[in-house]
């Protein structure tokens, strides 16, 4: 082989072996954990200022929102966006933090898992869940809906099954008679 042509061959195995790293996931990752937790520093987004605070009282009525398209993006901790998994979004509370987030439309609880940040539309959004978790409060075919979300302090085994991608154990649900009573306080605060 003539040494321009070794050259361009060697060039074109570098070029291949780039582009499949690439594909890969080139970006290093590290494992799913829960330590660190991370507080952050006050940042904006589109005008807005958030500030980030870890706050034990945690309980907002709103809406949620869900997110999936973005498979194998890094999340605002570190960690691989995984679409299925029972993660969400959320813009101040720490990373990770542990939620329960109640449909108002169907009184049924689920335990998530905050690794990353957002939403950022406004419009009443308090949370962004993963299509995982959007599936499992049964929302992911609307795209929005009224939810409570309040802070938890799950078991450890809960706490594994969610850094595994896993749904945590179910947990009760919200009579009715509570549920018309969120609504109302929902509607009243548009």
């Amino acid at each position: 082989m003539s040494g321009g042509k070794a050259k361009g061959v060697r060039g074109g195995v570098l070029a291949a072996t780039v582009l499949l790293a690439a594909c890969g996931g080139g970006v290093k990752y590290r494992p799913v954990s829960d330590v660190p937790v991370k507080i952050g520093k006050p940042y904006s987004v589109r005008g807005v200022t958030y500030v980030p605070a870890a706050d034990p009282t945690y309980d907002y009525l709103g809406y949620a929102s869900w997110y999936g398209s973005e498979s194998g993006n890094q999340t605002a901790n570190g960690e691989r966006f995984r679409p299925k998994a029972v993660t969400a979004a959320h813009t101040t509370l720490p990373l990770p933090s542990y939620v329960e987030v109640t449909s108002l439309d169907t009184g049924r609880t689920i335990l998530v898992r905050i690794n990353d940040r957002g939403p950022f539309s406004g419009r009443g959004r308090i949370i962004d869940l993963s299509k995982g978790a959007a599936q499992q409060l049964g929302m992911h075919l609307k795209g929005v809906a009224p939810v409570r979300v309040r802070i938890a302090n799950p078991s450890e085994k809960d706490r594994k099954r969610l850094r595994e991608g896993q749904e945590a154990a179910e947990r009760p649900r919200v009579p009715e008679s509570v549920l018309a009573k969120w609504r109302a306080q929902l509607a009243a605060e548009k």
